[in-house]
């Protein structure tokens, strides 16, 4: 658009307010707004704006609600570009300082373009401000996160109202300052302003985040008292917080006390159930659902696979499909962790060949599942390629599932070389990366590289190691037999070892046979998780190379008493697009006969190799 010059008979811009023409509210002479709202309605804002200065240059002031609406339109946009021709618009137009209501729209406008410099210079120049004005100052503030000056307005306030506290709670909330956000909700309630159903919205999703039972409770009594138990989105928020504290209880009452259900509350407790592992209830609950969307499809899903029930997480995703519910990014996500846990190769790649006939452009997650899958269906060269056609690779999460698909082949060299790579582009590692990178250098037999690579990310990137972490590296000098190593890293430690130490520390000492450590692991693991079973076999198999029969029955007897079970190990495999899973002693399978004879067969054929070998 030509840049606008000031017309020359300003004097035509009357600094008075004229009775004989209309109010600036009124809508104006319809000829005149109608074209340009057309424009904008369109989507020709470009040419919407560019009609203001044959306006101008005829003396022509459209009402303000018109301008109004063409400010909210360029905010709408994110078009910076035409929201400023609108501003000079207004200053050439006589309006160089306009009135509160424009000038609110104004600030809206330059906060939905990220320009908090022009706002606050807007809202600084403004002759009389209102609440709303704050209020936007406030909502522009946090939007972009910019919590201190946020709260440095907000204590400035002449008067403030309750949209004032719930932006400053929401706000903090975004930032992930729960604790200041629960804070600001007390003073709003020590205030004497009433809360509001978004008060609540605010706060129930500190409650979510925090996983605070207690402040769930009370959060839920206050709900209660003010009347919103009624409104299906704050007590599904409330039926959320409970789940997420693992009071399923709590939340299925809240849920039954609800009036009207709508789909969000039903999926809420589905979510919960299989986030718990209760998976029988999550599919009672979602069959009794009178309408089911893709969430709810999605949230089943995403619970089948969790739970290690990959084969009926597919089932459901086929029957999704079928029923013409568009998947998102998380039901790709959940799916494809189904494939990688079965190792179903054949699904896998139907998906991915879902993805690309539907056009669907995946996120990060979904590509990173699709990386995940192809590693543990043992294709690495095609979880590779997947990982080469990602145009953009800014994000750290990819470059650490594909440093952990090298591990988990054994390829501690080429993640190395991966990781270097992304250090080279100034991707900034963060502590999975530190788990990954030391996980690839333990599997692979590299105990040198992998402690000079824990010492360089903790000590040059700031990643402070946590107890996982010293698991790692307990696992990589344990594997290498650096027993004096791993004893003297475990003592320097900032915190107490916990079970997670012992556990890594235990699994090592089974490798090299080393009883005595393995002892004394076995001991602090079932000091501080007795219900490991590894800790008991560990002590009973120790106790039993000594012959000390009498200790085996005693850890056997406690074992039982504490109604300790070993874990069953379970292997699948796809045999025309059906995958069979199979335990240890179990006879359950419709072809085991069958199998027996297999069995039998392929055991003979060993036998009759060997004696041919002996012989040779």
């Amino acid at each position: 658009m030509p840049p606008l010059s000031p017309p020359k008979p300003l004097s035509r811009f009357p600094s008075r307010p004229n009775p004989r023409k209309r109010p600036a509210h009124d809508p104006g002479p319809p000829c005149l707004a109608r074209p340009l709202l057309d424009l904008c309605s369109r989507g020709r804002l470009a040419d919407a704006v560019g009609s203001l200065r044959r306006l101008a240059l005829g003396g022509v002031r459209l009402p303000s609600q018109v301008l109004a609406r063409l400010i909210r339109q360029c905010g709408a946009a994110g078009s910076l570009k035409q929201g400023k021709h609108v501003h000079l618009h207004l200053k050439l137009t006589g309006l160089k300082r306009p009135g509160t209501f424009l000038a609110n729209r104004l600030i809206e406008m330059y906060f939905r373009c990220n320009d908090e410099v022009a706002a606050r210079k807007v809202f600084d120049e403004m002759p009389a401000r209102n609440v709303y004005s704050w209020n936007s100052m406030l909502s522009g503030y946090a939007r972009l996160g910019r919590m201190n000056s946020a709260r440095r307005l907000f204590e400035k306030m002449p008067e403030r109202d309750v949209v004032s506290w719930n932006t400053m709670v929401m706000g903090y909330v975004r930032c992930g300052c729960c604790d200041e956000a629960v804070r600001l909700y007390r003073e709003l309630r020590r205030s004497g302003i009433e809360c509001s159903e978004f008060s609540f919205a605010g706060i129930l999703t500190v409650c979510v985040k925090l996983k605070d039972l207690c402040l769930s409770k009370q959060i839920h009594g206050q709900v209660l008292v003010y009347g919103y138990s009624s409104n299906a989105v704050i007590v599904s928020t409330v039926v959320d917080a409970y789940a997420k504290c693992g009071e399923m209880s709590d939340a299925r009452r809240a849920f039954d006390g609800m009036r009207v259900k709508d789909v969000l509350a039903w999926t809420t407790l589905v979510s919960g159930y299989a986030k718990w592992g209760d998976m029988e209830a999550a599919m009672g609950i979602f069959d009794q659902m009178p309408e089911k969307n893709a969430v709810s499809w999605t949230a089943l899903i995403a619970g089948y696979a969790r739970n290690g029930l990959g084969d009926i997480a597919l089932k459901s995703f086929s029957e999704m499909i079928k029923l013409h519910l568009k998947p998102d990014q998380f039901t790709f996500s959940s799916s494809l962790c189904a494939c990688a846990s079965m190792a179903s190769l054949k699904q896998g790649k139907q998906i991915h060949g879902f993805l690309i006939r539907t056009c669907f452009k995946p996120n990060t997650i979904v590509v990173c599942s699709l990386i995940d899958m192809y590693s543990k269906c043992g294709l690495l060269s095609s979880a590779r390629l997947v990982f080469d056609l990602v145009g953009d690779k800014n994000n750290v999460v990819l470059w650490n599932t594909m440093i952990s698909a090298l591990a988990q082949h054994g390829q501690g060299k080429g993640a190395i070389e991966m990781f270097d790579d992304m250090i080279r582009l100034g991707i900034k590692p963060d502590k999975i990366t530190l788990l990954v990178i030391v996980n690839a250098c333990s599997h692979s037999g590299l105990p040198k590289e992998g402690l000079q690579l824990f010492d360089s990310i903790t000590h040059d990137h700031g990643i402070s190691p946590d107890q996982e972490h010293y698991a790692c590296m307990i696992d990589l000098l344990g594997r290498a037999g650096l027993f004096d190593e791993v004893i003297n890293r475990i003592r320097m430690m900032p915190f107490p070892p916990d079970e997670r130490i012992w556990n890594a520390l235990l699994c090592v000492c089974k490798i090299h046979c080393n009883l005595a450590l393995g002892k004394e692991a076995a001991e602090h693991l079932l000091e501080l998780q007795p219900s490991s079973p590894d800790a008991y076999v560990f002590l009973s198999s120790v106790y039993a190379s000594l012959g000390k029969w009498k200790l085996v029955e005693e850890v056997r007897k406690l074992m039982h008493d504490r109604c300790v079970t070993k874990d069953r190990a379970v292997s699948w495999i796809e045999t025309d697009s059906k995958v069979h899973s199979f335990s240890i002693a179990d006879d359950s399978h419709p072809s085991k006969e069958e199998i027996c004879s297999m069995l039998d067969q392929i055991a003979i054929q060993m036998e009759e190799n060997k004696l041919r070998l002996d012989t040779q």
